[in-house]
C-alpha cells in the first residue's frame, strides 16, 4: 500500500521559510520520480517542483525558482521540500507525489502552507 505522508506546514510570517517532508512507504522510493504539488483555494493544483528518480533532475515552478530546494534520501524514503523567502501567494496545501509515469500519480493528505502577517 502506498502512503506518502507529509509534515512541516504551518504558519510563517513574509519572507520566512518552511521545510516539508515527506516520508515515503509501500514501492521502492527509488525508482521513481517525487514532486510537490499545491493548491490555493479556487485554483488548480500546480507543480512546486520534482526530483528524479537518483536526484540527480531538478525543475522548479517559475514562481519558485530560486526561492525552494528539493531533495530526496533514497536511504530513508524521503523527500524534502525547503522554501525560503515565502510571500502570502505561497499560501496552499502543499501535496508530496510519486510519478509512476507521465501524467500518472500518487499523492500524500497534504499540508497547509499559510503565509501571513
Amino acid at each position: 500500500q502506498v502512503q506518502l505522508v507529509e509534515s512541516g506546514g504551518g504558519l510563517v510570517q513574509p519572507g520566512g521559510s518552511l521545510r516539508l517532508s515527506c516520508a515515503a512507504s509501500g514501492f521502492t522510493f527509488s525508482r521513481y520520480a517525487m514532486g510537490w504539488y499545491r493548491q490555493a483555494p479556487g485554483k488548480e493544483r500546480e507543480l512546486v517542483a520534482s526530483i528524479g528518480s537518483l536526484g540527480a533532475d531538478t525543475l522548479y515552478a517559475d514562481s519558485m525558482k530560486g526561492r525552494c530546494t528539493i531533495s530526496r534520501d533514497n536511504a530513508k524514503n524521503t523527500v524534502s521540500l525547503q522554501m525560503n523567502n515565502l510571500k502570502p501567494e505561497d499560501t496552499a496545501v502543499y501535496y508530496c507525489t510519486v510519478v509512476w509515469a507521465p501524467k500518472s500519480y500518487s499523492w500524500g493528505q497534504g499540508t497547509q502552507v499559510t503565509v501571513s502577517s
